[in-house]
């Protein structure tokens, strides 16, 4: 079940995203929270109702096998005959969905690089805005032609895992922050304030750390060396480019 769920935990990498529209948002205090938590709860209920009433259709098994990727498909044009024409038009929902994840994940990207290159970690190019739309468009384009080469040439499998790796590596380094933030700055501003500090930081931390675990070890030695190369970059350029190592 472990295994099964951090294979699968890329699907609940849009909510953070969310709060890279913060800066665009007319009151972010009120609708960060309510666009994140709200979504996680409607989006979590449905996934749960939703693996329900397939896995009651068909055995979880039959999904396992080459050619089931598209299991809503399969299970309707399997077990609902003369149904054929409604497993046509999920499949087209499906890409329909898939097209409209993309586009909003290329978005999320371009505003964390833009964040990242206003504090000098990245170079400037990423945090240049477009003289009319006011969008960081070399960003975007950087954001798209990589993400285009990396889906169109790494196994599908490995990038899904891999995805899944870096958004639960992101979430421990997020409910640790919270932690040390919490204890060296209790003073701060907080218009939304995580309850049950450090409770639910641990309880992050150990799930998310057992779903790393959990996945196989190809995915994680890649990991390992897309982290290095990471490390590589920052003590390489970001560092020595950082404004708040600057004073600035």
């Amino acid at each position: 079940m472990l295994g099964g769920a951090s294979i699968v935990f890329f699907a609940f990498i849009g909510f953070d995203a969310v709060s890279t529209a913060a800066q665009e948002s007319k009151n972010p205090k009120r609708d960060m929270p309510i666009g994140i938590l709200g979504s996680l709860v409607i989006c979590t209920l449905l996934f749960v109702l939703f693996s329900h009433v397939l896995t009651g259709i068909a055995n979880y098994e039959e999904f396992k096998t080459a050619g089931k990727e598209a299991s809503v498909a399969y299970a309707i044009s399997t077990y609902m005959h003369g149904y054929g024409w409604l497993a046509t038009l999920i499949t087209i929902a499906i890409l329909a969905g898939f097209s409209s994840v993309i586009l909003v994940m290329l978005m999320g990207q371009s505003r964390v690089f833009y964040s990242m290159s206003k504090d000098g970690l990245i170079p400037k190019a990423f945090s240049d805005l477009h003289s009319k739309f006011r969008t960081p468009f070399k960003s975007n384009w950087i954001v798209f032609i990589f993400a285009s080469l990396f889906g169109g040439l790494v196994p599908g499998s490995l990038a899904g895992d891999l995805t899944s790796f870096g958004t639960l590596f992101a979430f421990v380094l997020v409910c640790l922050g919270i932690w040390v933030m919490r204890v060296k700055n209790p003073e701060a501003v907080r218009p939304f304030k995580t309850p049950l500090v450090p409770l639910v930081p641990i309880l992050g931390m150990v799930v998310c750390g057992a779903l790393i675990f959990s996945l196989k070890l190809d995915t994680q030695l890649a990991a390992l060396g897309w982290l290095l190369f990471g490390l590589v970059i920052y003590f390489g350029y970001s560092k020595k480019n950082s404004v708040l190592r600057k004073g600035s």
